[in-house]
Protein backbone atom coordinates (compact mmCIF):
# COMPACT_ATOMS: atom_id res chain seq x y z
CA UNK A 1 0.00 0.00 0.00
CA UNK A 2 1.81 2.88 -0.87
CA UNK A 3 0.39 6.28 0.36
CA UNK A 4 -0.88 4.67 2.87
CA UNK A 5 -0.68 7.14 5.43
CA UNK A 6 -1.98 9.90 3.42
CA UNK A 7 -5.70 10.82 3.20
CA UNK A 8 -7.03 8.01 0.34
CA UNK A 9 -4.42 5.72 1.56
CA UNK A 10 -5.06 5.20 4.84
CA UNK A 11 -9.15 4.52 4.30
CA UNK A 12 -8.10 2.23 2.51
CA UNK A 13 -5.85 0.45 4.71
CA UNK A 14 -8.61 0.37 7.57
CA UNK A 15 -10.75 -0.93 5.25
CA UNK A 16 -8.72 -4.11 4.24
CA UNK A 17 -6.55 -4.27 7.79
CA UNK A 18 -9.59 -6.49 9.25
CA UNK A 19 -9.53 -8.93 5.79
CA UNK A 20 -8.22 -12.12 6.95
CA UNK A 21 -7.15 -13.33 3.30
CA UNK A 22 -4.68 -9.97 3.08
CA UNK A 23 -1.69 -9.06 4.56
CA UNK A 24 -1.60 -5.57 4.43
CA UNK A 25 1.65 -3.87 4.20
CA UNK A 26 1.62 -0.12 4.56
CA UNK A 27 4.71 1.34 2.17
CA UNK A 28 6.30 5.03 2.49
CA UNK A 29 9.70 6.97 2.92
CA UNK A 30 8.56 7.90 6.90
CA UNK A 31 9.09 4.30 8.50
CA UNK A 32 7.35 5.59 11.42
CA UNK A 33 4.04 6.41 10.32
CA UNK A 34 3.78 3.27 8.28
CA UNK A 35 4.37 1.98 11.47
CA UNK A 36 1.77 4.14 13.47
CA UNK A 37 -1.19 3.30 11.15
CA UNK A 38 -0.04 -0.10 10.88
CA UNK A 39 -0.48 -0.25 15.02
CA UNK A 40 -3.63 1.69 14.54
CA UNK A 41 -5.81 -0.06 11.67
CA UNK A 42 -4.50 -3.82 13.59
CA UNK A 43 -4.66 -7.10 11.91
CA UNK A 44 -1.83 -8.27 10.57
CA UNK A 45 -0.51 -4.44 9.00
CA UNK A 46 2.93 -4.14 9.31
CA UNK A 47 4.28 -0.90 8.43
CA UNK A 48 7.54 -0.98 6.10
CA UNK A 49 10.38 1.97 4.75
CA UNK A 50 10.04 2.04 1.12
CA UNK A 51 10.94 4.64 -1.72
CA UNK A 52 9.44 4.37 -4.56
CA UNK A 53 11.29 6.21 -6.55
CA UNK A 54 14.78 4.46 -4.97
CA UNK A 55 16.20 1.99 -7.58
CA UNK A 56 15.68 -0.87 -5.45
CA UNK A 57 12.15 -0.48 -5.57
CA UNK A 58 11.87 -3.61 -7.69
CA UNK A 59 13.38 -5.46 -5.70
CA UNK A 60 11.82 -4.45 -2.44
CA UNK A 61 8.71 -5.45 -3.59
CA UNK A 62 10.29 -9.10 -4.93
CA UNK A 63 12.02 -9.40 -1.44
CA UNK A 64 8.19 -8.48 0.35
CA UNK A 65 6.57 -10.95 -1.20
CA UNK A 66 4.37 -8.31 -2.49
CA UNK A 67 0.97 -9.54 -4.49
CA UNK A 68 -0.22 -6.01 -5.10
CA UNK A 69 0.54 -2.87 -5.50
CA UNK A 70 -1.91 -0.26 -4.69
CA UNK A 71 -0.84 3.23 -5.44
CA UNK A 72 -2.41 6.27 -3.85
CA UNK A 73 0.65 8.34 -3.92
CA UNK A 74 -0.59 11.05 -5.93
CA UNK A 75 -0.99 13.55 -7.77
CA UNK A 76 -0.69 11.54 -10.70
CA UNK A 77 -0.71 14.38 -13.06
CA UNK A 78 2.69 14.85 -13.42
CA UNK A 79 4.10 11.24 -12.57
CA UNK A 80 5.17 8.57 -14.84
CA UNK A 81 4.76 4.98 -15.09
CA UNK A 82 7.44 4.38 -12.97
CA UNK A 83 5.59 2.49 -9.89
CA UNK A 84 3.20 0.12 -12.66
CA UNK A 85 6.49 -1.19 -14.38
CA UNK A 86 8.23 -2.12 -10.97
CA UNK A 87 5.12 -3.94 -10.19
CA UNK A 88 5.32 -5.65 -13.22
CA UNK A 89 9.18 -6.47 -12.68
CA UNK A 90 8.43 -7.98 -9.66
CA UNK A 91 5.59 -10.15 -10.67
CA UNK A 92 2.52 -8.15 -8.68
CA UNK A 93 -0.88 -7.01 -9.69
CA UNK A 94 -1.40 -2.97 -9.35
CA UNK A 95 -4.10 -0.56 -8.93
CA UNK A 96 -3.79 2.61 -8.38
CA UNK A 97 -6.43 5.77 -7.95
CA UNK A 98 -5.42 8.20 -10.50
CA UNK A 99 -7.45 11.00 -11.70
CA UNK A 100 -4.92 12.39 -13.81
CA UNK A 101 -6.31 12.24 -17.39
CA UNK A 102 -3.18 11.55 -19.32
CA UNK A 103 -1.99 9.06 -16.65
CA UNK A 104 -5.15 7.21 -17.01
CA UNK A 105 -5.72 7.51 -20.52
CA UNK A 106 -2.20 6.57 -21.61
CA UNK A 107 -2.33 4.05 -19.08
CA UNK A 108 -3.15 0.79 -21.51
CA UNK A 109 -0.97 1.73 -24.39
CA UNK A 110 2.61 2.42 -22.14
CA UNK A 111 2.03 -0.84 -19.63
CA UNK A 112 -0.35 -3.27 -21.20
CA UNK A 113 2.79 -5.20 -22.78
CA UNK A 114 4.53 -5.48 -19.50
CA UNK A 115 1.49 -6.71 -17.52
CA UNK A 116 0.18 -9.25 -20.34
CA UNK A 117 3.93 -10.71 -19.81
CA UNK A 118 3.79 -10.69 -16.12
CA UNK A 119 0.35 -12.41 -16.80
CA UNK A 120 -0.66 -9.87 -13.93
CA UNK A 121 -3.60 -7.28 -14.09
CA UNK A 122 -2.75 -3.09 -14.15
CA UNK A 123 -6.01 -1.26 -13.25
CA UNK A 124 -5.62 2.88 -13.33
CA UNK A 125 -8.23 5.08 -12.09
CA UNK A 126 -10.08 2.86 -9.59
CA UNK A 127 -11.47 5.86 -8.09
CA UNK A 128 -14.46 8.21 -8.24
CA UNK A 129 -13.62 8.58 -11.86
CA UNK A 130 -13.90 6.50 -13.91
CA UNK A 131 -14.40 3.57 -11.86
CA UNK A 132 -17.91 4.64 -9.91
CA UNK A 133 -19.10 7.11 -12.82
CA UNK A 134 -18.76 4.24 -15.39
CA UNK A 135 -20.84 2.10 -13.50
CA UNK A 136 -23.71 4.46 -13.08
CA UNK A 137 -23.39 5.33 -16.49
CA UNK A 138 -23.95 1.42 -17.53
CA UNK A 139 -26.39 1.15 -14.85
CA UNK A 140 -28.59 4.37 -15.83
CA UNK A 141 -28.33 3.77 -19.93
CA UNK A 142 -29.00 -0.72 -20.12
CA UNK A 143 -30.61 -1.42 -23.02
CA UNK A 144 -30.61 2.25 -24.55
CA UNK A 145 -29.86 2.57 -28.05
CA UNK A 146 -28.19 5.94 -27.84
CA UNK A 147 -26.51 7.97 -25.44
CA UNK A 148 -26.62 11.82 -25.88
CA UNK A 149 -25.36 13.44 -22.93
CA UNK A 150 -23.23 12.52 -19.90
CA UNK A 151 -22.96 15.18 -17.21
CA UNK A 152 -21.88 14.40 -13.87
CA UNK A 153 -20.71 16.36 -11.12
CA UNK A 154 -18.96 15.79 -7.53
CA UNK A 155 -20.01 18.23 -4.53
CA UNK A 156 -17.26 17.78 -1.51
CA UNK A 157 -18.74 18.48 1.34
CA UNK A 158 -16.59 21.80 2.99
CA UNK A 159 -15.60 20.49 6.32
CA UNK A 160 -14.72 17.04 4.72
CA UNK A 161 -10.79 16.30 5.38
CA UNK A 162 -9.13 16.88 2.46
CA UNK A 163 -5.52 16.91 1.46
CA UNK A 164 -3.04 18.85 -0.25
CA UNK A 165 -1.98 16.35 -2.95
CA UNK A 166 -5.19 16.46 -3.53
CA UNK A 167 -6.44 20.29 -4.06
CA UNK A 168 -2.20 20.49 -6.16
CA UNK A 169 -4.03 17.89 -8.72
CA UNK A 170 -7.47 19.63 -8.85
CA UNK A 171 -5.64 23.17 -9.49
CA UNK A 172 -3.20 22.23 -12.29
CA UNK A 173 -5.52 22.56 -15.09
CA UNK A 174 -7.17 25.39 -13.54
CA UNK A 175 -7.42 28.12 -16.19
CA UNK A 176 -5.44 25.29 -18.83
CA UNK A 177 -7.50 24.56 -21.66
CA UNK A 178 -9.32 21.99 -21.23
CA UNK A 179 -10.72 19.30 -24.63
CA UNK A 180 -13.98 18.59 -24.02
CA UNK A 181 -16.80 16.35 -26.30
CA UNK A 182 -19.15 19.13 -26.67
CA UNK A 183 -22.04 19.67 -29.49
CA UNK A 184 -20.84 16.83 -30.83
CA UNK A 185 -17.44 17.22 -31.90
CA UNK A 186 -14.44 18.43 -29.55
CA UNK A 187 -13.67 22.21 -28.17
CA UNK A 188 -11.52 23.67 -26.22
CA UNK A 189 -12.66 25.23 -22.70
CA UNK A 190 -11.11 26.64 -19.92
CA UNK A 191 -10.91 24.42 -16.59
CA UNK A 192 -12.25 25.61 -13.13
CA UNK A 193 -13.94 28.99 -15.18
CA UNK A 194 -17.90 29.61 -15.98
CA UNK A 195 -18.80 28.05 -13.15
CA UNK A 196 -22.85 26.90 -13.53
CA UNK A 197 -25.40 25.97 -11.24
CA UNK A 198 -26.07 21.81 -10.66
CA UNK A 199 -29.01 20.54 -9.10
CA UNK A 200 -28.65 17.52 -6.44
CA UNK A 201 -31.62 15.10 -4.95
CA UNK A 202 -30.86 16.16 -1.37
CA UNK A 203 -28.28 18.56 -1.73
CA UNK A 204 -29.06 22.69 -2.26
CA UNK A 205 -27.89 23.19 -5.64
CA UNK A 206 -24.12 24.67 -6.15
CA UNK A 207 -21.85 26.37 -8.71
CA UNK A 208 -20.22 23.75 -10.50
CA UNK A 209 -16.90 23.92 -13.01
CA UNK A 210 -15.06 22.01 -15.30
CA UNK A 211 -12.57 20.03 -14.13
CA UNK A 212 -9.78 17.46 -15.97
CA UNK A 213 -10.09 14.21 -15.70
CA UNK A 214 -10.39 10.81 -17.72
CA UNK A 215 -13.80 10.24 -18.12
CA UNK A 216 -13.95 13.57 -20.33
CA UNK A 217 -11.66 11.66 -22.84
CA UNK A 218 -12.90 8.07 -22.37
CA UNK A 219 -16.31 8.45 -22.50
CA UNK A 220 -17.23 9.91 -25.63
CA UNK A 221 -15.75 6.76 -27.27
CA UNK A 222 -16.76 3.91 -25.13
CA UNK A 223 -20.54 5.27 -24.97
CA UNK A 224 -20.56 6.34 -28.52
CA UNK A 225 -22.19 9.85 -26.71
CA UNK A 226 -23.54 11.89 -29.89
CA UNK A 227 -23.68 15.20 -28.11
CA UNK A 228 -21.83 15.88 -24.84
CA UNK A 229 -19.83 14.81 -21.93
CA UNK A 230 -18.72 17.20 -19.08
CA UNK A 231 -17.69 16.99 -15.85
CA UNK A 232 -17.53 19.73 -13.16
CA UNK A 233 -16.80 19.51 -9.20
CA UNK A 234 -18.92 22.39 -7.06
CA UNK A 235 -17.49 23.36 -3.68
CA UNK A 236 -19.81 23.81 -1.09
CA UNK A 237 -18.99 27.46 -0.75
CA UNK A 238 -19.88 29.79 -3.22
CA UNK A 239 -17.17 31.83 -2.19
CA UNK A 240 -14.25 29.45 -2.67
CA UNK A 241 -15.96 28.49 -6.26
CA UNK A 242 -16.08 32.34 -7.88
CA UNK A 243 -12.56 32.22 -6.57
CA UNK A 244 -11.54 29.20 -8.08
CA UNK A 245 -12.87 30.63 -11.29
CA UNK A 246 -11.05 34.07 -10.79
CA UNK A 247 -7.45 32.53 -10.18
CA UNK A 248 -9.10 29.93 -13.74
CA UNK A 249 -9.72 33.60 -15.60
CA UNK A 250 -6.13 34.78 -14.18
CA UNK A 251 -4.25 31.74 -15.28
CA UNK A 252 -5.72 31.77 -18.90
CA UNK A 253 -4.94 35.17 -19.30
CA UNK A 254 -1.45 34.52 -18.26
CA UNK A 255 -1.51 37.33 -15.81
CA UNK A 256 -0.23 34.98 -12.74
CA UNK A 257 1.27 31.85 -12.74
CA UNK A 258 0.10 28.30 -12.66
CA UNK A 259 -2.31 27.68 -9.48
CA UNK A 260 -1.26 24.73 -8.44
CA UNK A 261 1.61 26.46 -6.41
CA UNK A 262 -0.64 27.77 -4.06
CA UNK A 263 -2.24 24.81 -2.97
CA UNK A 264 -0.69 24.48 0.25
CA UNK A 265 -1.60 28.22 0.88
CA UNK A 266 -5.27 27.44 -0.52
CA UNK A 267 -5.52 24.09 1.80
CA UNK A 268 -4.76 25.87 4.43
CA UNK A 269 -6.67 28.78 4.11
CA UNK A 270 -10.21 26.72 3.11
CA UNK A 271 -9.98 25.56 6.83
CA UNK A 272 -11.33 29.73 7.61
CA UNK A 273 -14.55 29.02 5.69
CA UNK A 274 -15.57 25.44 7.46
CA UNK A 275 -18.21 27.44 9.39
CA UNK A 276 -19.86 28.14 6.26
CA UNK A 277 -20.34 24.60 4.87
CA UNK A 278 -21.41 21.22 6.16
CA UNK A 279 -20.14 17.99 6.26
CA UNK A 280 -22.62 16.54 3.60
CA UNK A 281 -21.59 16.11 -0.33
CA UNK A 282 -22.70 13.95 -2.62
CA UNK A 283 -22.29 13.55 -6.85
CA UNK A 284 -24.72 13.30 -9.49
CA UNK A 285 -24.33 11.59 -12.75
CA UNK A 286 -27.24 12.47 -15.73
CA UNK A 287 -27.17 10.77 -18.94
CA UNK A 288 -29.53 11.55 -22.01
CA UNK A 289 -30.86 9.77 -24.68
CA UNK A 290 -33.04 6.93 -26.23
CA UNK A 291 -34.22 4.47 -24.12
CA UNK A 292 -34.80 0.52 -25.33
CA UNK A 293 -38.62 1.56 -26.55
CA UNK A 294 -37.03 4.19 -28.73
CA UNK A 295 -37.89 7.28 -26.21
CA UNK A 296 -36.43 10.45 -25.50
CA UNK A 297 -34.52 9.94 -21.85
CA UNK A 298 -32.94 12.01 -18.90
CA UNK A 299 -31.72 9.76 -16.30
CA UNK A 300 -30.56 10.58 -12.95
CA UNK A 301 -28.24 8.55 -10.22
CA UNK A 302 -27.16 10.69 -7.07
CA UNK A 303 -25.23 9.61 -4.11
CA UNK A 304 -25.13 11.80 -0.76
CA UNK A 305 -22.64 11.36 1.89
CA UNK A 306 -23.03 13.10 5.43
CA UNK A 307 -20.61 12.84 8.12
CA UNK A 308 -17.41 13.84 6.23
CA UNK A 309 -17.96 10.04 4.84
CA UNK A 310 -17.58 11.43 1.31
CA UNK A 311 -14.00 10.53 1.14
CA UNK A 312 -14.85 7.09 1.16
CA UNK A 313 -15.75 7.56 -2.20
CA UNK A 314 -12.62 7.08 -3.81
CA UNK A 315 -11.44 4.54 -2.12
CA UNK A 316 -13.96 2.08 -2.85
CA UNK A 317 -12.96 1.00 -6.04
CA UNK A 318 -9.75 0.14 -5.04
CA UNK A 319 -11.01 -1.78 -2.07
CA UNK A 320 -13.52 -3.41 -3.71
CA UNK A 321 -10.64 -4.79 -6.58
CA UNK A 322 -8.45 -5.84 -3.80
CA UNK A 323 -10.83 -7.73 -1.85
CA UNK A 324 -11.76 -9.76 -5.21
CA UNK A 325 -7.93 -10.39 -6.15
CA UNK A 326 -7.61 -11.73 -2.43
CA UNK A 327 -10.75 -14.19 -3.06
CA UNK A 328 -8.87 -15.54 -6.45
CA UNK A 329 -11.14 -13.66 -8.89
CA UNK A 330 -8.60 -11.98 -10.97
CA UNK A 331 -9.38 -8.97 -13.23
CA UNK A 332 -8.48 -9.45 -16.87
CA UNK A 333 -4.87 -9.77 -17.70
CA UNK A 334 -3.40 -6.48 -18.96
CA UNK A 335 -3.21 -2.77 -18.29
CA UNK A 336 -6.29 -0.84 -18.45
CA UNK A 337 -8.68 1.44 -17.35
CA UNK A 338 -10.69 0.99 -14.79
CA UNK A 339 -13.97 1.77 -16.37
CA UNK A 340 -16.92 -1.01 -16.44
CA UNK A 341 -14.90 -3.43 -14.58
CA UNK A 342 -16.98 -3.46 -11.27
CA UNK A 343 -20.92 -3.02 -11.51
CA UNK A 344 -22.45 -0.58 -9.43
CA UNK A 345 -24.26 -3.96 -7.31
CA UNK A 346 -20.95 -3.92 -5.93
CA UNK A 347 -20.10 -0.25 -4.87
CA UNK A 348 -23.66 -0.52 -3.02
CA UNK A 349 -22.85 -2.57 0.44
CA UNK A 350 -20.36 0.28 0.69
CA UNK A 351 -22.31 2.96 0.68
CA UNK A 352 -24.47 1.47 3.07
CA UNK A 353 -21.81 0.92 5.77
CA UNK A 354 -20.88 4.43 5.48
CA UNK A 355 -24.83 5.67 5.77
CA UNK A 356 -24.82 6.93 1.92
CA UNK A 357 -28.25 7.33 0.42
CA UNK A 358 -28.49 6.76 -3.45
CA UNK A 359 -31.31 8.12 -5.37
CA UNK A 360 -32.42 7.46 -9.06
CA UNK A 361 -34.83 10.18 -10.60
CA UNK A 362 -36.11 10.28 -13.93
CA UNK A 363 -36.39 13.39 -15.78
CA UNK A 364 -37.55 15.36 -18.55
CA UNK A 365 -36.11 14.64 -21.60
CA UNK A 366 -34.42 17.63 -23.64
CA UNK A 367 -35.95 16.44 -26.95
CA UNK A 368 -33.96 18.68 -29.04
CA UNK A 369 -30.32 17.26 -27.35
CA UNK A 370 -32.10 13.91 -28.84
CA UNK A 371 -32.62 14.82 -31.99
CA UNK A 372 -30.05 13.52 -34.82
Amino acid sequence: MLGGYGNFGTRICRALAGDSSIQLLIGGRDLSRSQSLATEVGGDARGIAIDLDGQEFTQSLREAGVELVIHTAGPFQQQSYGVAAAAAAAAAHYIDLADGRRFVCDFAAAMDANFCAASRSAISGASTVPALSSAVVDHLCDGWTRIDAIDVCIAPAQKAPRGRATLAAVLSYCGEPVHVWNQGRWQPQVGWSCPERVAFARLRPRLGALCDIPDLELFPQRYKVTQRVMFRAAVEVELAQRAFAMLAALRAARLIGRPARLAGVLNHAAQALDFLGSSTGGMVVRVEGIDASSQPTRRAWHVTAGNDHGPEIPCMAAILLARRLARGDSPATGAYACMNVLPLADFEPEFKRWGMVTDTVEEVADRGASTP
